[in-house]
């Protein structure tokens, strides 16, 4: 899968004094033979793309001095993506005019930002038998967009095809985004790329490219396999150039870096562009809008998660990347991670996900972390696996990675959820709990920490959202709690703020007053809705109040067919009100469980259900791994 952003069309235009024969290349060029009567000026020529190496429509443009003003010519050097200035090898007079005229009249009429690649080309070599090369590189000095220099015969018609397939290449694979000429070496933007690529392609993590890694990114850049004795001697050049460069008969990133300058200095830009362009870069050596966001449509009503493959190539990514093989990942390993990508997109995780007493993230947390990523943030999701090189190694798109769920209607329809992840929403007045019950879920509920000094929270710890794994009858699902900030009693919720699988409705049992905003939540905006709730009075160890509403908690929840209140304890530390929220959203059809013949009923059949789905997704599956193979 490429991701080029190569031109449509490419458009060269000839500059040169009169006489130096730019009509005559174009004609030898279009009817490979010389011709001796030729006119001032040839007409546009266009080439199909199908008989040009690149496969890119090329026009070809003559000026004619004498003709044309020269605002005319700035008009032309303007659309052009690449310019020829040709000069006459047997007259000094047209190589002083370059340096003197052409190339400034060039840089004119170019950006600052963008100067357009230049050939320098010396017709007319049948009339000498010696090289005027040497006397053209002082030009290409003091002129860094001069791209290559060429001597050719429009009449004995040599390197004339070369020249213009040269002019091409120049444009579909330039030269100065990559290579600084006065340096000699590749540019700090190229070797950032190109370190990216190499850490991609070391599949282990070793920092080296053994035979198996190197075969395989030969095979997916290039379409084809390397010979072994190939691959000795693309080995052997490395070991004899640069020291460093081979390491236990593997290639080493600076190894890797010294190859494709070497392709470069050999006139192969080509090779290195397509490896930049298979990992998704642009001329300017950034990675494409197209390569990083994949289209993926969410309809209204649905949801995104990671899909097995995607869960795969995570889970290898953290195994890849836990050198210590501790299961976590510390900062320095979380950080080696991301190398590949322009920052680290999470922050302060120990509020988000579980991780260990320092705050290390473990493999659950990694793919918690990820999962809501992906649920929350879809865009940042698809970029990041991007910047990872799930396209390149999985040779799919992020769409692979991702599955959108049925819409939640059907789940209701079918009495059943499909979804791995859920979000329940906790709701309470100030300070009755609701962030005991966030930090109770991820087991930090007691415990004092310390932020590190580069601590900072991310998007999603500022929404106020935490994620773990639940067990709902032996299936793991992901919860998300979102506690939904409240400034004042009266503030009226938004619809964001209403819409999720399950509700949370927190009271505080020692506070009076504290039934009464949630009683008149739920009336308001869950009453005649289809989202499960759940009523939670929290800080069970305090001395139970009465409370000063019409109904108490365990009459309200009657009257509306609820559970009864759950009280909840961060001293005790259980998660069965995390499961029962858990197995409310994955059924939400059984919105008023204590409507049921049998509440225990009620909920073993639903755990009957769940199961025998289990046995046929299995059964399912074996079946399709059987047929892959």
């Amino acid at each position: 899968m490429v991701y080029e952003t190569l031109p449509r069309t490419v458009r060269i235009l000839l500059l040169g004094e009169p006489g130096v024969g730019k009509t005559s290349l174009i004609l030898s060029l279009v009817t490979e033979e010389f011709t001796e009567h030729v006119p001032p000026k040839a007409e546009e020529i266009t080439i199909p793309a199908d008989v040009t190496p690149e496969q890119v429509p090329t026009n070809i443009v003559d000026i004619c001095v004498a003709e044309q003003t020269v605002e005319q010519v700035a008009e032309e050097i303007e659309r052009a993506h690449v310019i020829c200035i040709i000069f006459s090898v047997d007259r000094q007079d047209t190589l002083n005019k370059i340096a003197s005229y052409w190339l400034p009249l060039v840089r004119e009429n170019c950006s600052d930002d963008f100067r357009k690649p230049v050939i320098l080309v010396g017709n007319k070599i049948d009339l000498i038998d010696y090289s005027v090369i040497d006397n053209i590189w002082d030009i290409a000095e003091e002129y860094p967009e001069v791209d290559r220099c060429i001597e050719c015969s429009a009449k004995s018609l040599v390197n004339v095809s070369e020249m213009f397939y040269n002019a091409q290449k120049a444009v579909l694979h330039p030269i100065n985004p990559i290579y600084c000429i006065e340096e000699q070496e590749l540019t700090e933007k190229c070797k950032r790329a190109l370190t990216r690529i190499f850490k991609i392609c070391d599949l282990d993590g070793d920092g080296l490219l053994d035979d198996y890694e190197v075969t395989m990114f030969q095979r997916k850049c290039f379409d084809s396999p390397l010979q072994l004795q190939v691959l000795d001697e693309v080995k052997s050049v490395i070991a004899q150039n640069i020291a460093g460069g081979i390491e236990n008969d593997c290639i080493t990133i600076k190894g890797f870096i010294f190859l494709h300058c070497l392709f470069i200095q050999r006139g192969r830009n080509e090779t290195t562009w397509t490896v930049l362009r298979k990992f998704g870069y642009d001329e300017s050596l950034e990675l494409t809008h197209n390569y990083l966001y994949a289209c993926i449509k969410v309809p209204i009503g649905c949801t995104s998660e990671l899909s097995y493959k995607g869960q795969q190539f995570l889970t290898q990514l953290f195994e890849k990347y836990d050198k210590d093989k501790d299961g976590m990942l510390n900062p320095t390993e979380l950080k080696n991670v991301f190398s590949c990508c322009n920052r680290i997109p999470w922050h302060n995780l120990r509020y988000t996900v579980p991780t260990n007493d320092k705050g290390f993230l473990t493999l659950q947390g990694w793919m918690c972390r990820w999962t809501l990523m992906t649920l929350l943030d879809l865009q940042n999701t698809s970029a990041y696996l991007a910047y990872l090189g799930f396209n390149f190694l999985e040779n799919e798109s992020q769409k692979a990675a991702i599955h959108i769920t049925r819409e939640k209607k059907v789940d209701i329809a079918k009495k059943q959820s499909s979804r791995n992840v859920y979000q329940c929403h906790i709701i309470g007045p100030r300070s009755c709990g609701k962030t005991s019950i966030c930090r109770s879920f991820l087991g930090i509920a007691h415990k004092k920490i310390k932020p590190h000094a580069n601590e900072r929270g991310d998007s999603n710890t500022l929404e106020n959202c935490c994620i773990n794994t639940v067990l709902v009858y032996g299936q793991e699902k992901y919860l998300v709690l979102k506690e939904i900030p409240i400034t004042r009693v009266s503030d009226p919720l938004q619809p964001h703020e209403v819409n999720c699988d399950v509700a949370c409705l927190v009271y505080d049992v020692a506070a009076s007053r504290s039934f009464e905003y949630i009683a008149r939540i739920y009336i308001k905006y869950f009453a005649e809705s289809h989202i499960p709730v759940l009523i939670v009075g929290t800080k069970g160890d305090a001395l139970i109040a009465r409370q000063e509403y019409i109904l108490q908690p365990e009459v309200f929840c009657n009257k509306y067919q609820l559970l009864p209140p759950q009280f909840f304890n961060i001293r005790e530390n259980k998660h069965d009100v995390f499961v029962k929220l858990a197995t409310m959203a994955a059924f939400p059809h059984l919105k008023h469980f204590a409507s049921l013949t049998g509440e225990s009923s009620s909920w073993w059949k639903a755990g009957i259900g769940v199961a025998a789905a289990t046995v046929v997704g299995l059964v399912l599956l074996k079946i399709f791994s059987f047929q892959k193979r």
